[in-house]
């Protein structure tokens, strides 16, 4: 039977980010009126992270806002992943933006297991959608967490107006780093980003899971944000078609459903909950 694999985040530090991305409320640029704070006090980390170990999560993202990972961030994660490790059997992840070799190998003695950066969209397409930093940056900071040991977590958003052409050269990026897991996300309208598409319609959403799945058949496939925007809650065909992970409780500024209903709801579909990281 499928196993779903549960994965949550928290927002460690939130808003007030210098880049220019278009589909991002946290960019100090577009005013989305999100709460800004540099570092969540290490406790209500650890009460985050008890919550979702409670409720069957496998995997935490420590998630930090800004371009880089520097020395203060490194070693604030660092603090942070020691705690987590110490108390729980998580697959932690990291995502705190570009980061050069030995900032990771540090990240990964302390105890991350893995390093989000998404490519986000297709080389040719991200100048349109960031002007404040390359693409080319995105994929070297890929490349530097796979050679000091970190498992790669490699996805992008989809609706933000790039082409199917676009959505093809992305996956064949992401499939060159060989990640194990993808995360897809499905942009959700904010009437302070520059980018006016409206909600993706559930028949491309889903032709977008299937071809992330062609290209990535031996990776987990993560549906991230976008998944009740999108589907509401006739969500059994995401699984059906290649999704084998989802983001439960909240996506950094936007709220998901109660942990809880996605179980039942998983349950319900006939598959499983995944206890054991694989």
């Amino acid at each position: 039977m499928k196993e779903i694999f549960l994965c949550s985040i928290c927002n460690v530090s939130n808003g007030g980010c210098k880049e220019d991305c278009a589909y991002c409320t946290q960019s100090h640029k577009y005013k989305t009126g999100v709460k800004i704070y540099k570092e969540k006090p290490l406790e209500e980390i650890m009460k985050e992270a008890k919550y979702f170990a409670d409720v069957g999560a496998l995997g935490f993202c420590l998630v930090t806002s800004g371009r880089s990972l520097t020395s203060q961030k490194t070693e604030y994660i660092s603090r942070a992943a020691k705690m987590i490790k110490k108390e729980f059997d998580f697959h932690l992840i990291a995502c705190c933006g570009s980061a050069d070799k030995e900032s990771l190998k540090e990240l990964k003695s302390a105890g991350v297991d893995s390093y989000n950066h998404n490519l986000e969209t297709s080389k040719d397409f991200f100048p349109k959608i960031c002007t404040t930093h390359t693409w080319d940056e995105r994929y070297k900071t890929c490349e530097n967490a796979a050679s000091v040991g970190l498992m790669l977590c490699v996805g992008g958003i989809m609706g933000i107006g790039e082409s199917w052409k676009d959505r093809e050269e992305f996956y064949k990026a992401v499939s060159s780093l060989n990640p194990f897991t993808s995360p897809v996300n499905f942009y959700i309208p904010n009437t302070a980003l520059p980018i006016k598409e409206d909600v993706m319609g559930r028949t491309e959403a889903i032709e977008c899971i299937k071809l992330a799945k062609s290209y990535l058949p031996n990776t987990r496939l993560m549906m991230a944000g976008g998944r009740e925007t999108v589907f509401g809650s006739n969500q059994k065909e995401i699984f059906e078609v290649g999704i084998d992970a989802i983001i439960i409780g909240g996506y950094l500024n936007a709220q998901g459903d109660e942990p809880t209903s996605d179980i039942d709801m998983i349950r319900k579909y006939g598959f499983d909950i995944s206890v054991v990281c694989h």
